[in-house]
């Protein structure tokens, strides 16, 4: 038995809506875990706010994804969208910052005996510490492996501006990497 959808894929003429469902379901399989590890590393890792940014990102894209499917390089336009949602969510957190949870255990961390989980900690902190305009940047050009004009094409500004962010952002990192090595 076949679904609707199926049947409207198979048969010639089929619904060009139906067609475009599957492109997105191909979409999402293919480019979910990149999507995610974007969201992550955007939003400050921050593994429930990444999955929550994502489906909103998702759920918006497939409401408009007809329109997306011609624009060109969808997977471009979706990471755009996580970007800007990122940085949306930054500028509410700003206007009405959350408030800590105080579990009667804070205070009693163990000390982590492994090197590796301290910096990678300490780096994502630094990530997190960072504006949100400059680790859009440090996320695209460093872990997605976009050149400049790549990622001034995601972000909507001029190469020089990609420049200046990232030359900022990791100006900023070393200096908290050094604040860090002092501290230990």
């Amino acid at each position: 038995m076949t679904s609707p959808r199926d049947a409207a894929v198979s048969m010639p003429g089929g619904s060009a809506a139906a067609v475009c469902d599957l492109a997105f379901e191909d979409f999402v399989a293919a480019s979910s875990s990149r999507l995610f590890t974007l969201a992550l590393l955007a939003g400050g890792d921050q593994r429930a706010e990444a999955e929550d940014l994502l489906q909103g990102v998702l759920e918006r894209a497939y409401r408009r994804w007809g329109r997306i499917c011609r624009d060109g390089d969808p997977e471009r336009y979706v990471r755009r969208m996580v970007v800007n949602a990122s940085v949306d969510r930054w500028r509410r957190l700003r206007r009405r910052p959350e408030l800590p949870v105080t579990s009667p255990d804070a205070g009693q961390a163990a000390a982590d005996q492994y090197g590796a989980v301290a910096d990678r900690d300490q780096l994502l902190r630094a990530l997190a510490a960072l504006p949100a305009r400059q680790r859009a940047v440090i996320v695209l050009r460093y872990l997605e492996d976009l050149s400049e004009a790549e990622t001034s094409a995601v972000l909507g500004c001029s190469a020089g501006t990609v420049k200046s962010q990232a030359s900022r952002a990791l100006a900023r990192l070393r200096e908290m990497a050094g604040d860090a090595a002092g501290r230990r």
